[in-house]
């Protein structure tokens, strides 16, 4: 049987990019919880701005299927 880089099951918990990813947004989420109020709606967007930057970037960056491909070639 041949072995793939992303295993069938998924596993997108185990890639740096999303660890990294949730390193960000739980620090955002932090921050917001301690030094603002909780119906500021500057939480809101801190949080929500945060959230499209992160897909924007990943969907720039080729999204899955090219960070795979780019892994293979290497």
């Amino acid at each position: 049987m041949v072995e793939h880089f992303i295993p069938s099951h998924g596993g997108y918990e185990n890639l740096r990019s999303f660890q990294k990813a949730r390193i960000v947004y739980d620090g955002t989420v932090r921050f917001c919880q301690r030094f603002l109020k909780k119906r500021d709606r500057t939480v809101d967007q801190m949080i929500d701005q945060q959230l499209r930057y992160l897909e924007e970037a990943f969907v720039k960056e080729g999204g899955l299927r090219e960070r795979a491909k780019t892994r293979r070639d290497y």
